[in-house]
């Protein structure tokens, strides 16, 4: 049996916030928090950016939300990281290879969008659950608007980052 860390509680700044499935926004919401609703921080790790900001708190619910939403007083960790105590391969607790049957639920969970919009919580997003990183999404290295194969082109070269 494993040690357990003492999870500390911290207010929710965002007015929606999707906890994921894993440490970024191409990962599955499993659930939401609003604004002020406080969330039990178990661990943290890094993950995608979200305005500068890579760090992804665990909660209780054992999903992550990006610490950029969270009230922890800091900028920076605020309790131990996630992954400790491996058993065998990566110590990181999230998968490094996605098969095709993945890749699809991610694209089916997300939705498609051709061109940069405002997700629900106003991040700008394109194709299937990328978050765009510079202004108009400048980085993407596709054509807008987006055929639904360049999107999976695109998802594909977020998973594998």
């Amino acid at each position: 049996m494993s040690a357990t860390s003492l999870a500390a509680s911290y207010p929710i700044t965002g007015t929606t916030v999707n906890c994921r499935s894993g440490p970024g926004t191409s990962y599955g919401v499993k659930k939401s928090y609003k604004k002020g609703q406080s969330v039990s921080i178990s661990c943290q790790t890094s993950g995608t950016s979200v305005n500068g900001n890579n760090i992804w708190d665990k909660t209780s619910d054992g999903c992550y939300v990006a610490d950029y939403y969270v009230k922890t007083g800091k900028n920076g960790y605020v309790t131990s990281k996630c992954g400790g105590g491996s058993s065998g391969g990566s110590s990181d607790s999230h998968c490094k290879k996605l098969n095709a049957a993945g890749v699809n639920l991610i694209a089916q969970w997300e939705g498609f969008v051709s061109s940069p919009k405002p997700d629900p919580i106003g991040l700008p997003t394109v194709g299937y659950g990328h978050l765009c990183k510079k202004k108009g999404c400048a980085e993407v290295k596709y054509k807008f608007p987006l055929s639904k194969t360049t999107a999976k082109q695109l998802l594909n070269d977020d998973l594998s980052t």
